[in-house]
């Protein structure tokens, strides 16, 4: 019989560890999840760790890091690591952890679940089988597993506020599918390492998501601006279509001089934006934009988050986002 991987859970709370309390389900630490853990010690050697217990939503830029720091500094003597983790704001943490632990050396895999373990029906006990059976793998990144699928952690989106297929491998393939032949990797989507594995937790707060609407008043960048943001990140239209009458350039042209690195994404869920097409777009990169392609919005702030973190400025920032570090962007 082959020795059993050795695989580290962090857990941090979330959904999967809650029980129902007076005001709803309230998140608890591992010991709501032991049945479904000794049933996955008959294949695993699990070390437990408790790391935090908060409903995602409260998770912050200080949790990431502390999560990031937490799967550094235990790794060595693992196979993998497994986070338990709330639904909300997984994909954020997952993209953020993703830039924060570069060319990693194990595999890290977060999962949840849409419904605790404490209920009979729950998804967990599947997405933690996945979740294990990916970190023990060899295959070496930040994966996020639902629903019996496998995703890398920086193309990860939630979809579903209720529904058990949660997540969605946005503009890139699964990395792995459990079928009747087990856990499916495909090759092709799994992280390329460029280096050795290290810690680079610095991160930077001073970044806004930005949501475009029609008759959006230009004054907020200035406003964003004054408020101290370092980035803004803003979700456009289709391509990359942005208001450019009635002052909109304007805005974002002096946001650009006062040294915000302001990067554009779209609103659409799939495909990629493309300033170029445009008339509009094409002004956008005259100022200075920088395209966010094929991006999550999770994963252009996070990325946009973690450059300014580590003290680039606006060109160094614009020549990281025409580079994919860990499969976030489709280069080509």
């Amino acid at each position: 019989m082959s020795e059993k991987k050795k695989i580290l859970l962090l857990t941090t709370g979330g959904t999967i560890a809650s029980v129902p309390g007076g005001e709803g389900l309230e998140p608890h630490r591992s010991d709501v999840m032991e049945r479904e853990l000794e049933q996955l010690r008959t294949y695993y050697e699990i070390t437990v760790r408790d790391v935090m217990c908060l409903d995602s939503s409260n998770i912050t830029p200080e949790e990431w890091q502390l999560i990031a720091r937490e799967i550094f500094e235990n790794r060595v003597g693992y196979d993998g690591i497994v986070v338990s983790h709330g639904t909300d704001t997984m994909a954020y943490t997952a993209s953020a952890t993703t830039f924060m632990l570069p060319n990693i050396d194990i595999p890290v895999v977060f999962t949840g679940s849409q419904l605790p373990l404490t209920d009979m029906l729950s998804d967990g006990p599947d997405n933690l089988r996945t979740a294990f059976a990916m970190a023990a793998s060899g295959h070496n990144g930040v994966f996020l597993a639902f629903d019996r699928k496998v995703m890398r952690g920086c193309r990860a989106v939630k979809v579903r506020a209720s529904g058990f297929s949660a997540f969605e491998s946005v503009n890139a393939h699964y990395a792995a599918q459990v079928s009747n032949r087990g856990l499916v990797v495909e090759e092709a989507e799994l992280p390329v390492p460029s280096g050795e594995a290290r810690l680079c937790p610095e991160i930077s707060r001073n970044v806004f998501l930005l949501k475009l609407t029609p008759g959006l008043n230009p004054a907020v960048f200035d406003m964003l601006a004054a408020m101290g943001y370092r980035g803004i990140v803003i979700e456009a239209f289709g391509l990359g279509g942005v208001n450019v009458l009635h002052k909109g350039l304007r805005g974002i042209r002096r946001a650009v001089e006062d040294g915000i690195s302001v990067v554009v994404t779209t609103q659409c869920l799939y495909d990629s934006s493309d300033l170029r097409v445009y008339q509009v777009g094409n002004k956008l990169l005259e100022l200075g934009v920088i395209q966010g392609r094929d991006m999550t919005s999770e994963a252009a702030m996070t990325k946009l988050m973690w450059a300014i973190g580590q003290g680039m400025e606006q060109e160094e920032i614009a020549r990281l986002f025409a580079t994919s570090l860990a499969g976030e962007i489709t280069v080509g």
